[in-house]
Parts: C-alpha cells; sequence; structure tokens
C-alpha cells in the first residue's frame, strides 16, 4: 500500500512508488502502469487517460432485487443479500473521498436500494457530504408511497424509475408483481408534492417499442418527466432474450426528429442519455445507446459495488478492491488509490464482441 509523501506547501502529494496489493485478476503490465503514474495533488479532479473528467459515482448500496425482470434476473435474485454490504460509515468515508477529487453527482443503485433499512440514512450522509451537488437514485419503485416523503426529506434530489411498460398485464409478466396503478399513482404524487426529478427508464424490446414510445409520449404531455429508453445490453446470461428481442435507437430516434423533437445538450456532471424535447410537450423522451459509436468518448462515472469494489467501466474484467481504506477512514489513501486507477480505465467497453466482462447480470452494481 503506498503512504503519503510529505506536504509541498499547503499541497499533500502521494507518490505511488509500489503496485497495490489488492486488484483482483489485473494484469502486471497494467499494475506497472500503475506503479510509475506521476504524483500529483490529492485534490486534483478525477482525470483518465483520455482526458475525461470523473464527476459522477454510481454507488451500489446492495445487489439484491426483489423484482424478477426477464433481461436481468428471470429467475429472481438466488440466495440470500450477502452480508458485507457497505455499512453507513464506510460509505461516507467513500463519498468524502470521492467528493475531494470532483465527483459532483452520485447516484445510490442496487439490486434495489430501497432494499436497504438504512437507506435514508445513506441518503443523508451523501447529502450532507460537502462537495456534492446531486443526490440520485434508481429504483423499481416497490417502495416509493411508503417512503417518498422520508426520501425527499434525507435529501434526495433525482429518481430513476424502471419501468419498461403502461400496460398493467404486460408489467406484471415482465416484474413478477402486479402493481403499475399503484406505483403510476405514486409517481404522480411525487410530482405534485416534491421536488425531486423523475425519470423513468425502459429497456428498449423489439416487440413493445413502438408500443412503448406511444404511451410515453401521451404521459410526458402533461408532466415534467423524462422517459427514457434503453437499448437493450447483452450479458453473459440473457444472449438469447438479447438476440430475439435487441432492437436499435434509431426507430425511437427517427420517429421523434419527424415529428419535431429536438435534442438538448449533455451537463458535465449527466449521465449518458440523449434527451429530445417538443414545445408542446412537458416531458421529454430520452434515449440511451450504448452500442452507439462514440458512446464512451464522453464517460464520466466510476462505480463502486455493495462490497466496496471499484469497476472503471460497467463491462471491465475486473474489479479493485478499496474496502480497507473505507474500513480505517482513510480518505487520503482512497483518494491516492483513485488517482492511481486512471491510467487504466479503459477507452470504451467490448459489447460489439458481445464481450461484457465480468457481468453476468445487470443486476450486479446497479448497471
Amino acid at each position: 500500500m503506498n503512504h503519503l509523501a510529505p506536504t509541498v506547501g499547503n499541497a499533500q502529494l502521494y507518490s505511488p512508488t509500489a503496485a497495490p496489493t489488492f486488484f483482483d485478476g489485473h494484469s502486471p503490465s497494467k499494475l506497472a502502469v500503475l506503479s510509475t503514474h506521476s504524483a500529483v495533488t490529492l485534490f486534483q479532479p478525477l482525470t483518465d487517460g483520455f482526458a475525461r473528467r470523473l464527476t459522477y459515482l454510481r454507488l451500489s448500496i446492495t445487489d439484491f432485487c426483489n423484482f424478477r425482470c426477464e433481461y436481468c434476473l428471470p429467475n429472481g435474485y438466488q440466495g440470500k443479500p450477502p452480508q458485507d454490504e457497505l455499512s453507513v460509515t464506510e460509505i461516507a468515508t467513500l463519498i468524502r473521498g470521492f467528493a475531494q477529487v470532483g465527483t459532483k453527482k452520485v447516484r445510490i443503485t442496487g439490486g434495489e436500494p430501497s432494499i436497504r433499512r438504512d437507506l435514508v440514512e445513506i441518503i443523508k450522509t451523501v447529502k450532507n457530504t460537502k462537495g456534492i451537488e446531486t443526490v440520485a437514485m434508481t429504483s423499481n419503485g416497490y417502495k416509493l408511497g411508503k417512503h417518498l416523503a422520508d426520501w425527499h426529506a434525507a435529501g434526495l434530489n433525482q429518481l430513476n424509475i424502471s419501468m419498461d411498460s403502461f400496460d398493467a398485464a404486460t408489467f406484471h409478466k415482465m416484474t413478477g408483481f402486479d402493481m403499475l396503478p399503484q406505483l403510476l399513482a405514486d409517481m404522480d404524487t411525487l410530482l405534485a408534492t416534491t421536488d425531486i426529478k423523475l425519470k423513468i427508464n425502459s429497456i428498449l424490446m423489439a416487440e413493445t417499442a413502438f408500443e412503448n414510445l406511444m404511451n410515453a409520449i401521451d404521459y410526458v404531455k402533461d408532466r415534467a418527466v423524462t422517459y427514457r429508453f434503453i437499448e437493450f445490453m447483452q450479458t453473459s446470461d440473457n444472449s438469447d432474450l438479447f438476440f430475439a428481442q435487441h432492437a436499435q435507437t434509431d426507430i425511437i430516434t427517427n420517429y421523434l426528429i419527424e415529428h419535431g423533437w429536438q435534442t438538448h445538450e449533455r451537463g458535465s456532471n449527466d449521465g449518458p442519455a440523449i434527451e429530445y424535447s417538443h414545445p408542446d410537450y412537458q416531458g421529454r423522451i430520452g434515449l440511451i445507446a450504448p452500442y452507439a459509436a462514440h458512446f464512451c468518448d464522453s464517460c464520466n462515472r466510476l462505480r463502486v459495488s455493495s462490497q466496496g469494489k471499484v469497476h472503471l467501466c460497467l463491462f471491465d474484467q475486473g474489479n479493485y478492491d478499496i474496502r480497507e481504506h473505507l474500513q480505517q477512514d482513510d480518505v487520503a489513501g482512497l483518494v491516492s488509490t483513485l488517482h492511481r486507477f486512471m491510467p487504466i480505465k479503459p477507452e470504451h467497453h467490448h459489447l460489439h464482441d458481445s464481450n461484457s466482462g465480468m457481468m453476468n447480470n445487470l443486476s450486479m452494481i446497479g448497471g
């Protein structure tokens, strides 16, 4: 483990003189890159080898999910939730470290994050960290009505709800839960009673794409909501469904452009969606197209799993254990380690080669 070098003026430096010993499955050549990385100030923003500023952290707090979505966990979550999920104290250290190197937005994900009984405390912890401007969460909405007021009071700024159909029977078939009318009512309550920014995520399936688009356009007519279509991504356990249902986002894009919708420029802390608006509609339609050319060019994200492992890319081949820093409340060590990851963050994924890395299913670190 690297130790901090002496301070120079008011700037505290680290000197990476030895390869870390806490990496999972990394090649010696990449470790050599890490060990020779030039010294930087601990407060320097994270910038990878392709000049991309990393200002957005996606933090999984559990990989357990209660839904059984056919494209992700068709047989449900297997086994019991792990007992070694990050504690609130560890999360506090993690967020302080990320904030120190320029993270502005944190998205809490799962699995299904509302499974955690201490979720409200986690939201408060992230929200109260100096430097964090936006606290977001992705959820299936199962407990939205029950906990909305508490999440809002804790400081949640944005909520993404996964909802793949506006048809109750289709929703039931896809998720295993017959709760779409309640979810729609709960989202209307959110819009009426809070300032939480709401987005709805839907996996783009060939079978339901056009019907979902028509329903989504109707839905956002009088609601300040973005409904986003996410291109179906192949993982190691969904290949049959992928080849049966994969549809390119062109079918959505072409329709929107032909009917007067226009694109908006992404903010520096935003995710990868391209959003379209129309003067006659309050809401927007969004597209996330990971198979599109140059999709990874503007990547601004790192991911941390619920066991404290960093994923430099959603579909990387390895992950990197930082939990020792979190257990020891070692913010300086964490920051030093994060900087040493920058030369090895990959330029792009390899989905075009049917290679999803170690991502067997998207519940593992929340997509």
